[in-house]
């Protein structure tokens, strides 16, 4: 299981025109669901993206994770970070998980994370989405369980 995480000012999702998702500072959590992933690795990938320490502290220093920054988490489902790219120039999706598969642990994953009190929003699994965020830093990670 896959997570690319990016510390933002705000972010949003819309399908249709329609704006479906949407935070202030926090996180937007890319999330890539493999064949082999199961329970266990999405709760574990979920508890390892919100004790992230990604946020500044009082000294500027990158020590605090969503949840003592007072963010939010925008969740949206990203199949291709689960691509094989280590040759030719199309991507591969064979470690891909079944959609009805990637979509459980997708929806456990938004409510691992919403069970610690924290706001989640989430975009529309498998629909054509535009993203849009603020990157603040910028700070992206790359996250896998």
């Amino acid at each position: 299981m896959i997570a690319l995480i990016q510390r933002v000012s705000d972010a949003r999702v819309s399908v249709a025109g329609e704006t479906v998702g949407q935070i202030g500072p926090g996180l937007l959590v890319l999330l890539g669901v493999e064949k082999e992933d199961d329970e266990s690795k999405c709760k574990r990938l979920a508890q390892r993206v919100l004790a992230y320490r990604i946020f500044a502290d009082g000294d500027h220093k990158m020590n605090l994770n969503v949840q003592q920054a007072e963010g939010e988490v925008l969740v949206i489902s990203q199949f291709t970070l689960a691509a094989q790219t280590d040759k030719g120039n199309r991507p591969g999706f064979s470690k891909g998980a079944h959609p009805i598969e990637a979509k459980r642990l997708y929806k456990l994953f938004k409510q691992n994370c919403a069970d610690t009190g924290i706001k989640v929003e989430s975009g529309k699994f498998a629909a054509d989405m535009q993203v849009s965020s603020t990157n603040n830093g910028p700070v992206t990670f790359w996250l896998q369980v």
